[in-house]
């Protein structure tokens, strides 16, 4: 889902468009109450129309309805057979309401799931002649009413049309509603889904509006709800090209009966804004919180145009005096009649957790879950009603925590959590079952959260690894700590759904030494927050087994509840605020979030800020979880199956233990050019400073001997001649599993960062940072090692396998693309050093060349390495970027 928290206050572009609208009321006033629509009573009783000939080719109000269904609320509807018409009166025109567009079914695949929340917008309906328009105000810019700036403001930036039609009716003689058809309005792509198909697929579906229909229609008076089932379809698939072209392109939909048809549902919803609307209270960078941004050009004596609000529920004691009080209104999360029985009391108990958060700031009950019974009619995904719903797809594993929120003051109007069965299954699968991690495309205003996704991962192997020393996967032990899992899975996206975002130094407060004293994990918790990515608590073998997963909240979630949730009186809130905030520099309290741990490729440049590590020393873990990669492994290799069980077990666990590995391979690589980094304000400790050069050169060492040397990467031929694809599942010829391809995969993935153009910069510029005077580790002196023990077979005369033909080869191209292609980004000093160390290489290999009494693989090797370097020397320089 895409990040909606852009989307802020009132536009005041409307202000002289919608005088309507450019009179609404400001956060913390009351608006005049609106007329009310049309009632189902008075609707019926039209029995004529105002006019007493119909005029334009219009019908009369009475006939158009004339034998439907009266359906009142929000906005009256009438339904009949496949039609449905919506009222709506001069009232209602020009006046904003909240619409959403939710997936509340879809094709399974590649990104494409049900029970997914959509996008929002502040909305409104528009008359342009005889089509009412239904068009999204543009909140993100803003001026003060009648000045000169709302002027330039409202003619800088536009409006969207989200969809139209016309009006099909002569006034209501009562009410002089009249009526649109919703199946012209709302059968169309809205949601921009042919987008999202084409993306999977790159296949042209275009939306099919004679073969969609509405599923469903709920109505009340703060909400009109319209379910439709849309049919995408192609008239034909595409025949294979002749040769394989360059890039493979995506197959079809392989998850429904004919790929060139699917049908999937939107859920619109068109909700009453809250009448009087909350107050805004502004975001903090020291605290973690989704915010509502909006650009106010009324002033251009402020440095920044740019407020930012937090994303948070309205909450309100029912006793402003009483030291602990009910809500007049409690946060209520409805669990969805779709969620397994047997998961329903792990998700209730994540639910109601954040309640001692809530407790310590005065409120009593604030959030209540609610199960949906089977007998129950409402759809969980119409925006009254928060939910925890499941799902399922053919190649995903993940959860999700998104929320809507009123643009205007960044209230939370509505959320729906999602859990997906494949994960919740992979929590409890049997040693024999094949769980695949395709990565599934998804992202929310939760700011891309892959947490469960990445944690299946994770669990895959905490399992992989219990099993190996003797626990039974379908005993109680496993069962009770699959639950468990769920649960810290579906407080971590609760927290999303309150306004949370991602900390990720929670889990280095504590060391690694305490967290596995079962005792202190036990009381403590694993880390800080709950808004981590906090990966399984092992314990080395031979070790007592301590507390595996968070159970409860950390000490950061409830100081960030405060600032978010605590009732202060208008007067004091900025010195209250100001005064919770400052708390920050206590390290229990540290915030970094998903831009400081990065993306990708770009992983950040703080060591102690990562996904998925545990303790405040990044490089224990690391030696750690390596240790325990290579326990599984030892074990796999060691154990007899049962005469008639599958091998697929042991490839299962043998690429868990090369996943373990490839997560961690990171933790070590960003101490190399790395920057302390911290969020502060004045009178705190420098914002940067670069990481000690002893620290990177325990990182650098840490790397060489785990994955660079020869012996890095052995395993007894026996066992590499029991790995292979399971032949039920492979779609194709079979494909015996590549370890040489494999090591030179987690071998890129470490030379990548440290031989980056960000790195070097940072390893260039660390000496004008070096506060401390502790000799930071220069450019000159990581390339120098990484050439040296890359190449050391070079030097002792030795005969480089394989593997490390692979990873010289590796080394080889890069190093001669900062002479060739350099990225924009890199520094000058690069080339000059990578051309020095080059120079010095190729007259080591000419030696070792002359030298004589070299395998033949060697000596080729060698010619060709020796061969692509004077060419590259003499070479003219290509700057890419």
């Amino acid at each position: 889902m895409k990040n909606n928290t852009m989307l802020t206050w009132l536009t005041l572009s409307l202000a002289t468009a919608l005088p309507a609208l450019a009179q609404s009321p400001a956060p913390g006033t009351t608006p005049a109450a609106p007329k009310p629509a049309a009632s189902a009573a008075s609707e019926a009783a039209a029995s004529k129309p105002a006019a007493a000939t119909p005029t334009n080719g219009l019908k009369a109000y009475a006939e158009v309805i004339k034998d439907s269904k009266a359906l009142p609320g929000h906005f009256t509807a009438h339904q009949k057979d496949d039609k449905v018409w919506l009222a709506i009166t001069p009232e209602q025109l020009n006046q904003p309401f909240f619409f959403t567009a939710n997936v509340s079914r879809s094709v399974g695949e590649r990104g494409l799931y049900g029970s997914q929340m959509g996008r929002s917008y502040l909305a409104t309906f528009r008359r342009v002649g005889n089509q009412i328009q239904l068009v999204a105000l543009n909140t993100r810019f803003h001026a003060q009413v009648g000045t000169p700036q709302a002027q330039f403001v409202s003619e800088s930036f536009s409006e969207s049309l989200l969809g139209s039609a016309p009006v099909v009716s002569l006034k209501h003689p009562d009410t002089q509603a009249v009526l649109i058809e919703a199946n012209a309005l709302l059968m169309s792509d809205i949601p921009g889904y042919q987008t999202a198909l084409e993306e999977a697929f790159r296949m042209p579906f275009a939306l099919d509006a004679k073969n969609s229909e509405f599923a469903s229609v709920h109505n009340t008076p703060d909400n009109t709800g319209l379910e439709v089932r849309a049919h995408f379809s192609v008239p034909k698939i595409a025949a294979s090209p002749l040769s394989p072209p360059p890039t493979p392109t995506p197959p079809p939909p392989k998850t429904t009966p004919d790929p060139r048809s699917l049908f999937t549902s939107f859920y619109y919803n068109l909700a009453k804004l809250p009448a009087q609307p909350l107050s805004p209270r502004l975001a903090d960078e020291r605290i973690g919180y989704f915010v509502m941004t909006r650009t106010d050009y009324t002033e251009d004596t402020q440095p920044k145009t740019r407020q930012h609000w937090i994303k948070r529920w309205r909450l309100e004691k029912q006793d402003p005096t009483a030291a602990l009080s009910p809500p007049k209104q409690p946060i209520t999360f409805w669990l969805d009649k779709n969620i397994p029985v047997k998961y329903r009391a792990s998700v209730r108990q994540a639910v109601l957790e954040w309640n001692k958060a809530f407790e310590k700031i005065g409120y009593q009950n604030a959030i209540v879950v609610q199960q949906q019974s089977d007998t129950d009619s409402f759809n969980t995904m119409d925006a009254r009603h928060a939910s925890v719903r499941w799902f399922t797809g053919s190649d995903i594993g993940f959860a999700i925590g998104p929320s809507h929120a009123d643009p205007r003051t960044g209230e939370i109007l509505d959320a729906d959590m999602g859990m997906s069965d494949v994960f919740a299954r992979g929590a409890r699968r049997q040693v024999n079952e094949d769980l695949r991690h395709t990565h599934a495309s998804h992202s929310h205003d939760a700011a891309h959260c892959d947490y469960a996704q990445q944690a299946q991962q994770e669990l895959d192997f905490g399992m992989d690894l219990l099993e190996a020393r003797g626990l039974s996967m379908d005993g109680p032990e496993a069962e009770a700590l699959a639950q468990a899992y769920v649960k810290q899975t579906m407080m971590h996206e609760v927290g999303h759904v309150l306004g949370l975002r991602h900390n990720f130094r929670a889990s280095t407060v504590h060391s690694l030494k305490d967290l596995h004293n079962p005792a202190f994990a036990g009381s403590k918790g694993l880390a800080t927050s709950v808004m981590d990515y906090i990966p399984f608590n092992l314990t080395a073998e031979g070790q007592p087994v301590s507390q595996m997963v968070m159970s409860t909240l950390g000490e950061y979630d409830y100081w960030a509840i405060e600032y978010g949730y605590r009732e202060i009186a208008p007067a004091d809130e900025a010195r209250v605020l100001a005064q919770i905030a400052s708390r920050a520099r206590e390290p229990h309290l540290a915030f970094a979030t998903d831009e400081d741990a990065g993306y990708g490729p770009m992983s950040g440049v703080d060591p102690l800020i990562n996904r998925f590590d545990l303790g405040n020393d990044p490089l224990a873990y690391y030696k750690h979880r390596m240790q325990l990669s290579k326990e599984l492994w030892r074990r796999i290799e060691n154990l007899k199956l049962a005469d008639g069980e599958s091998y697929e077990r042991l490839t299962r666990s043998f690429m868990s233990g090369f996943r373990a590995v490839s997560n961690i391979a990171p933790l070590a690589a960003k101490y190399v050019g790395g920057v302390l980094t911290r969020r502060d304000r004045a009178g705190g400790l420098p914002l940067a400073e670069p990481v000690s050069a002893a620290r990177q050169q325990e990182a650098l060492n840490l790397i060489s001997r785990d994955f660079f040397q020869t012996h890095s990467f052995r395993f007894k031929p026996d066992l590499l001649a029991r790995l292979a694809q399971d032949p039920m599942d492979r779609d194709g010829p079979r494909q015996d599993l590549s370890v040489p391809a494999m090591v030179l995969s987690l071998q890129k993935a470490v030379l990548d960062p440290l031989m980056s153009a960000q790195t070097a910069q940072r390893l260039a510029e660390s000496p004008l940072r070096d506060l401390a005077g502790q000799n930071s580790l220069t450019l000159a002196a990581v390339y120098t090692r990484l050439q040296s023990d890359i190449w050391s077979e070079v030097a002792s005369g030795q005969q480089p396998d394989l593997l490390r033909r692979n990873l010289q080869r590796e080394h080889l191209r890069r190093s001669m693309d900062s002479l060739l292609r350099p990225a924009a980004a890199q520094p000058a000093d690069v080339r000059s050093v990578q051309r020095l160390l080059l120079s010095q290489l190729a007259e080591r290999l000419e030696q070792r060349l002359k030298a004589g009494a070299l395998q033949l693989e060697t000596q080729a090797h060698y010619k060709d390495a020796l061969g692509s370097i004077r060419a590259a020397l003499s070479a003219n320089l290509q700057r890419n970027g």
